[in-house]
């Protein structure tokens, strides 16, 4: 028997919701990732919930129950690379969970970066995680690749948090 994964599916513009509960409705284990931004109007300012990554819902099960998943109203397709469908290590789910959670800021970025400098965060809810960070419009962020949509998490952390990671030399 194969082993469940976290597979990638893509959702119709702005379902996400809709298609996570729908599939925890016919008993799919499932992982949308929600942040809360701040919405500004002509008349007010107002909260609102907003899936991380847009169009993307992170469902684990089998490889041969996918077609069955893509029978919810408002899934598109599984997001494939080179002919693959596209599965997120769990713990790379368990860091979007673990970042989420904290309620800090965050951005998504689909381009491609450069590596930089590795660092760990010596301070604040994301204390003892690792990464690397780079300079974006003039702040420094911490970034959390999300290899199986090429997705990256950038989270403004100040570099006072940030302990440079000493590499190894070389020979």
């Amino acid at each position: 028997m194969e082993d469940l994964k976290w597979y990638v599916m893509y959702t119709t513009s702005r379902s996400e919701k809709k298609v996570a509960n729908r599939l925890l409705e016919r008993g799919w284990e499932v992982y949308l990732p929600i942040v809360e931004e701040l919405r500004q109007w002509s008349d007010r300012k107002k909260k609102v919930q907003k899936a991380l990554f847009n169009g993307y819902v992170f469902v684990k099960t089998r490889r041969d129950q996918l077609w069955e998943c893509l029978q919810v109203p408002g899934a598109v397709k599984f997001v494939h690379f080179s002919g693959e469908h596209a599965t997120i290590d769990e713990r790379v789910i368990d860091v979007i969970k673990r970042v989420v959670e904290t309620g800090v800021d965050i951005e998504t970025d689909g381009s491609e970066i450069a590596p930089g400098e590795q660092v760990k965060v010596i301070a604040g809810p994301l204390q003892h995680m690792t990464g690397e960070c780079i300079e974006k419009g003039n702040k420094d962020y911490f970034v959390i690749r999300v290899p199986g949509i090429d997705q990256n998490m950038l989270i403004n952390v100040p570099r006072k948090f940030l302990e440079v990671v000493k590499s190894k030399s070389r020979v």
